[in-house]
């Protein structure tokens, strides 16, 4: 395993960034080249980076890695670079006719040093795409990667060292008593992702500093089904979201809701989908282990629990319990009408089990949604542009993917970030940009100004102009 990094260095480190970063901050040229060489770090260590990270998990399947770790942050970095020079430059605004004929702009400036603390699920996409935002905004960045995934944060440093001077960007390796003091770093802006409890941790550790943030966490995401809505159809996009990464995703369909009289149909269909993608679990080449015994302990804990409470707990698919515990297999697995009192129900789920509720009517299902926190996703299933439409006006939600699961993460145009308890601030192309920088508001007053007259005494002309510009006659 990697040394860890002493809690010592972190003040030093950061200050070495930050000094460097005021003797020469990264102009467009210097951001650009650093985007490219990321890219190039990536795109040349891709095979390494799949081995780290399958070693963390146990075994993760390839193509869920290439696409969610390698094609994503590449498709970012690449947007970053298409559109940067673009969102560097000055924006014109007006000033008001009351101000004329002064001149009004936005200024986007780099704010310093931002620090970025990622988490073990997707453990290259989520450290180097804020990482990425940051230096396209002219930032320098210090990481702290997950010390759930060692493998994966070592080749993170190791990577991150041979592409970027140390005083541009650096990364710290610890445990949770180091990434406690990470937080409490005075950093210039603070990109978290993770749970929510520990989010509030974060957000305290940072408070002292007024550190701004942007904290993207978790929670209870819902998938709605409506009647209208091809249940087979429905049961393969749910089980792309819900068992892609073996359902350890802050923003995959945590639950569904679905109209009583096709619930059993939607289970049939999902059993379906569960067979013709991973059989049973024999070869499972291509679905994802739990990350670790805590985890899959904690998962198997939402299952005994169900059982202890008479639910209907239905596996996908047959693994042998030798094999399951020695891997942390858990297989898709789905738990029909849970209570309020269920664990499954309580926390987010982070596995691949997916309760299914059903509802009566529309409103029935929004105001059980509407009673819990605001989910980090929401996913409507419905071809009626009316029914989406009142969805959407009801429920407030951190993005939204209409009719499929997950895709609205990876579209580039899009922010991506929560809602109170999954979240504040958001990032992912411009959104993202603007978060890491401070956009300076600069007013130009000309030679000559008619403000120049509004002194006192206030008689004559400048009272005449003082009751024009007030609205008083």
């Amino acid at each position: 395993m990697p040394a860890q990094t002493p809690v010592a260095d972190l003040h030093p480190t950061l200050e070495r960034l930050r000094g460097a970063w005021r003797r020469h901050r990264p102009d467009a040229r210097q951001r650009l080249d650093d985007l490219a060489r990321l890219r190039e770090a990536v795109k040349g260590n891709t095979e390494s980076m799949l081995r780290a990270i399958s070693a963390d998990f146990g075994h993760r399947s390839t193509h869920e890695m290439l696409l969610a770790e390698t094609m994503t942050v590449v498709a970012e970095i690449d947007h970053l670079r298409r559109h940067l020079r673009g969102w560097m430059k000055p924006r014109r605004v007006g000033a008001g006719w009351r101000l004329w004929p002064a001149r009004a702009q936005l200024r986007p400036e780099p704010v310093g040093v931002v620090g970025v603390m990622s988490p073990w699920n997707y453990p290259v996409n989520l450290a180097l795409i804020p990482l990425a935002t940051a230096i396209a905004a002219g930032n320098h960045v210090f990481l702290k990667p997950s010390e759930h995934a060692p493998r994966t944060s070592a080749w993170l440093r190791e990577v991150l060292a041979e592409a970027f001077p140390a005083d541009r960007v650096a990364v710290a390796l610890g445990d949770a008593a180091l990434g406690a003091a990470f937080a409490a770093l005075p950093f210039d802006h603070l990109v978290f992702t993770g749970s929510t409890a520990v989010g509030r941790k974060v957000m305290a550790a940072a408070a002292p500093n007024l550190t701004p943030l942007t904290l993207e966490l978790g929670g209870k995401s819902p998938a709605l089904v409506m009647a209208d809505y091809p249940v087979e159809q429905a049961a393969a996009r749910l089980s792309t979201g819900k068992w892609f990464n073996g359902g350890q995703t802050c923003i995959a369909p945590d639950y569904v809701l679905v109209e009583e009289s096709r619930r059993d149909a939607l289970v049939k269909a999902l059993r379906a989908q569960a067979q013709a993608r991973y059989g049973d679990l024999r070869e499972a080449d291509d679905y994802t282990r739990i990350i670790n015994e805590g985890q899959y302990r904690r998962l198997r804990g939402y299952l005994d629990d169900a059982r202890a409470r008479g639910l209907e707990v239905i596996p996908l698919a047959e693994i042998d319990p030798i094999r399951a515990e020695a891997e942390h297999l858990i297989a898709p697995t789905l738990v029909l009408e849970p209570g309020d009192d269920a664990k499954v129900m309580q926390e987010e789920i982070f596995g691949p089990i997916l309760p299914i509720r059903s509802y009566r009517s529309l409103d029935e299902a929004l105001a059980w949604i509407e009673a819990r926190d605001r989910p980090l996703a929401l996913y409507p299933f419905s071809h009626d542009r009316g029914v989406v439409e009142k969805i959407l006006g009801r429920i407030l939600a951190g993005g939204v993917t209409v009719n499929d699961t997950l895709l609205h993460f990876a579209a580039s145009n899009l922010p991506f970030g929560g809602v109170g308890a999954s979240g504040m601030g958001q990032y992912h192309g411009r959104a993202g940009f603007d978060a890491m920088t401070k956009t300076i508001p600069v007013l130009w007053q000309s030679r000559r100004s008619a403000t120049d007259l509004l002194k006192p005494p206030y008689r004559g002309l400048a009272d005449r102009m003082v009751k024009l510009l007030s609205g008083r006659k």
